[in-house]
């Protein structure tokens, strides 16, 4: 004890004097095993010292407030660059759905915190909303939407919007669900907006279960337990009266937990069922398997079963971002912060079946870039799903899974030919040229999907081509995904942000015609408005 203590205070009197020297403390190297960082979050100045610039990001006085250590942890993101199509005619990525960036950015900015930049994942904020892309009409579970028109944080570029949308289904004729809640019931997770949380969450979920779907409930904290075995979903007072006598103690076993949790799926399994974990954490696991590379194999070594998973993280302070990204990702599965219980109705009520039901799984996308229309293009975001050119037909390799109703959306900022290509590192080629029969015409760009039909093993090929003569206006969905996208930049600190600023997204998010139904687009106005209060973005320490 008396060595914590002392440890604990040389790391505020480190953190103290970095302060003292107007260095920001932003990211502390955590061990090369988890791939991720840590990060001391600043709380709020009081109104007297913020900068009358809402987008200054500079610091304020240590001495004057508290500096709560956390232990958060992100994985880091290197920013896509601008790429020429000459050199790289390919962009390659797998489809992302996970939406739990928009949600846990929207935690630390209500909390008066400004996000950490590895925390804002410009994708995962995106997709965080719905789309009005036309639902499929043919026999392929989704549909794709191009559009093409002015950059709006860049006048002399345009954006490229790729939409995917997914075949809507009716809860009642879903399939039947074989589910195994996984919950996390380490001393960790004994916090308000945890446990108490996960059980609330959960409890939207059993309410909308049906005669013929099935839930057991495994817990883990020091070793992993079987507390409900697989039980009907018509028996909703057993599987409530569980989940609310669980218990938060303990060191974390999760490896152990994720185990038990696949052996109980698939010896429930439904062969023409959903088999699905759903992993609830802070992602804090400290005994037995515990590193990203142990936790990969062994999600990797259970997904071949044809059992999928979601993972919601909950809590604040030791949340371990990226750890739980990356179970996700590696698990056929998505990744949801859940901040509030209305965030856990909107996930597992009002988005059940995209949650839940998988439609098509290794979902890649491959654009073709025409190098007579596109001086440079850049992916934003992704940069964490980015795939080499060889890897979309490589029907081997993992990529995302869509759900039943999701959307998904990649935009692309593109230079004309001719024009600056910011931090260009490439001399252009010398026998690259394109002759003008092969030029492409009035084409910008190819764009081709790959996916798998839920239990296949080999892809199918989709494939639209994109005119190079931009929209003269921004569609709705077009306004609403760069209005987030430019948001993102911002929190970011990109340098390919442009002219962005938080009144031109707030101007443009409140341009968008089209209802708000569920009041999402009111949330993100508000998100703007939090961020321009606390500066938006953190600054990189000073080297």
């Amino acid at each position: 004890m008396r060595r914590m203590a002392l440890g604990l205070v040389a790391a505020a009197a480190l953190l103290l004097a970095s302060c003292q020297k107007n260095t920001a403390v932003t990211d502390v190297p955590m061990s090369a095993e988890n791939g991720g960082y840590a990060y001391p979050v600043a709380a709020p100045p009081p109104p007297q010292q913020r900068a009358a610039n809402a987008g200054d990001t500079a610091l304020f006085d240590a001495k004057e407030r508290d500096v709560p250590m956390k232990t958060e942890e992100y994985g880091r993101i290197e920013e896509n660059t601008f790429l020429r199509p000459a050199d790289n005619p390919l962009s390659t990525f797998s489809i992302d759905v996970d939406r739990a960036s928009y949600a846990n950015v929207r935690r630390l900015l209500t909390a008066g915190e400004r996000p950490p930049r590895d925390a804002v994942r410009i994708e995962e904020m995106v997709n965080y909303f719905t789309y009005d892309y036309p639902d499929p009409s043919g026999s392929d579970p989704f549909s794709i939407t191009t559009e093409l028109a002015a950059c709006p944080w860049q006048k002399d570029h345009r954006l490229l919007l790729i939409g995917l949308q997914a075949k809507h289904l009716r809860t009642e004729n879903l399939p039947p669900n074989n589910l195994v809640f996984l919950i996390d019931t380490s001393g960790s997770m004994d916090e308000p907006d945890k446990l108490p949380l996960v059980q609330s969450a959960m409890s939207l979920l059993v309410d909308q279960l049906r005669p013929q779907d099935r839930v057991a409930i495994v817990t883990y904290a020091g070793s992993a337990g079987l507390v409900l075995p697989s039980t009907p979903g018509s028996e909703k007072g057993a599987i409530l009266s569980a989940l609310e006598n669980l218990q938060a103690g303990g060191s974390t076993a999760g490896g152990q937990g994720i185990v038990l949790a696949y052996e109980t799926a698939k010896a429930n399994f439904l062969p023409k069922g959903n088999n699905r974990v759903i992993l609830a954490t802070d992602g804090d696991f400290n005994v037995g398997v515990t590193s990203d590379g142990e936790l990969e194999q062994l999600i990797e070594s259970k997904r071949n079963d044809g059992i999928f998973l979601t993972v919601l993280g909950f809590g604040t302070g030791n949340i371990k971002d990226s750890k739980m990204e990356l179970l996700a990702d590696k698990g056929n599965g998505n990744y949801s912060y859940i901040d509030t219980i209305a965030e856990a109705r909107k996930s597992l009520v009002q988005e059940m079946g995209a949650t839940l039901f998988t439609v098509a799984k290794d979902v890649k996308i491959q654009v073709e870039f025409n190098p007579s229309q596109v001086g440079a293009y850049r992916l934003i975001g992704y940069e964490n799903r980015l795939l080499r050119a060889e890897d979309f037909n490589n029907d081997k390799k993992d990529a995302g899974e869509l759900g039943a109703g999701h959307s998904v959306t990649a935009l692309y900022e593109i230079i004309p030919p001719g024009g600056d290509i910011p931090n260009a590192s490439v001399d252009p080629l010398k026998y690259q040229s394109i002759s003008a029969q092969h030029s492409g015409g009035s084409e910008l760009a190819t764009v081709k999907l790959r996916y798998k039909e839920p239990d296949g093993d080999t892809s199918k090929l989709l494939t639209e081509v994109v005119g190079a003569a931009p929209e003269p206006a921004l569609s709705d969905n077009l306004r609403l995904a760069a209005s987030v996208a430019e948001l993102g930049m911002i929190l970011r600190g990109s340098t390919n942000k442009g002219d962005a600023s938080f009144d031109d997204v707030e101007q443009l998010a409140r341009s968008i015609r089209a209802r708000d139904d569920n009041g999402y687009r009111a949330d993100f106005l508000q998100l703007v408005a939090k961020a321009k209060e606390t500066g938006g973005v953190e600054r990189v320490a000073s080297q």
